[in-house]
């Protein structure tokens, strides 16, 4: 059977987390549309999360290779910094829940990458220029202005991201932490596991099938969810996230302007994996920075590592498993996800 279009011969498959539309029925409700139920209304959400939401980010735009690059920034200048990378089609306010409790002790930022949140789109993406964009956001933001280099920290594809960086260009930062972050592996060789890749990627917007426009939010809301497919952990985030994916566009039919999903949707078949490819045709490569990993216990992204699929992830990296989380962990245990993070800053690296 062959792979969805979507899906360029020769590259990763089985890892996507872009939030997307597919078609009725394919999944549990709870899974294919979990914000559907509250028919665009704000699902309940606790005090600590509506306080951190509340503490706005300085938003501006770095320009990087031509390329204009949203990054959203918390903290007083001068403390050590961070800077957050977001995963696939996702956006810097996926942080944005999270980036409040690290700014008490660091100058924090969070970048859109290319093609992603409010950022600028371009002909082609490559890990080398996402490299190049995470240095010029940190730099500019005031990340390296403490005396120290800052510490990259990335969820799924943003750690992958990180993770090049780390292994380029170790002079650009003190660590680097990976949340829940894998690289894919071979395709799924039974036909069943085929059909069922088949099913999560069919309806991925591409190049030649363009990314739908709903005529109203509700009905755009209603149509998110999380790639890998799982339940939305906490649906107050699941809402809070969908809302800041969405932009306006014009309909279809010219009868005014909707709304749509705020990524490149041909960005998968654009990006260019040839240095990364090279850097780890031998093995893993070697990274000098210290690295650690931080994952989801029932996390789909982790079991392909456990199940010796290939990866350019070092074997022996120190991991923090978070409990009862799966892959999306600022979703699921966002309270927990910050604990880790301060309780291992404090220490680590050093």
């Amino acid at each position: 059977m062959a792979l969805d279009p979507a899906i360029k011969e020769g590259a990763p498959v089985g890892y996507d987390d872009r939030p997307i539309h597919s078609e009725p029925g394919s999944l549990p409700p709870q899974v294919q549309a979990p914000l559907a139920p509250f028919r665009g209304r704000h699902p309940d959400a606790p005090e600590w999360f509506l306080d951190a939401i509340a503490q706005e980010p300085e938003r501006t735009f770095v320009t990087s290779l031509g390329t204009q690059i949203e990054a959203l920034s918390w903290g007083e200048l001068g403390k050590p910094g961070l800077l957050l990378v977001h995963g696939n089609s996702a956006h810097a306010d996926w942080w944005s829940f999270i980036a409040p409790f690290l700014a008490q002790d660091y100058r924090v930022t969070s970048m859109s990458l290319a093609g992603m949140g409010a950022s600028d789109w371009r002909e082609s993406y490559a890990f080398q220029d996402f490299a190049e964009d995470a240095e010029a956001v940190a730099r500019a933001t005031g990340l390296y202005d403490g005396g120290a280099l800052p510490i990259y920290i990335g969820h799924s594809f943003g750690g992958s991201q990180v993770f090049f960086a780390a292994a380029a260009h170790p002079e650009r930062m003190r660590a680097a932490v990976l949340v829940d972050t894998g690289f894919g592996g071979p395709p799924p060789n039974s036909p069943e596991a085929k059909r069922m890749m088949e099913q999560q990627v069919r309806n991925i917007p591409t190049g030649d099938r363009a990314a739908r426009v709903y005529p109203t939010e509700e009905a755009a809301l209603a149509r998110f969810r999380f790639m890998p497919p799982q339940v939305a952990g906490n649906l107050f985030i699941a809402d809070f996230i969908a809302r800041r994916s969405l932009k306006r566009a014009p309909l279809p039919d010219g009868g005014g302007e909707g709304w749509t999903w705020r990524f490149d949707p041909a960005m998968w078949n654009k990006l260019d994996r040839t240095v990364m490819m090279g850097m780890t045709a031998e093995g893993p490569p070697k990274v000098t920075v210290p690295l650690v990993h931080i994952y989801g216990d029932r996390s789909v992204v982790k079991s392909r590592i456990s199940d010796d699929r290939p990866s350019p992830l070092p074997r022996d990296m120190l991991e923090i498993a978070i409990p009862d989380s799966a892959h999306h962990i600022m979703v699921d245990q966002p309270l927990a996800l910050i604990a880790a993070l301060r309780g291992l800053l404090a220490r680590w690296p050093g």
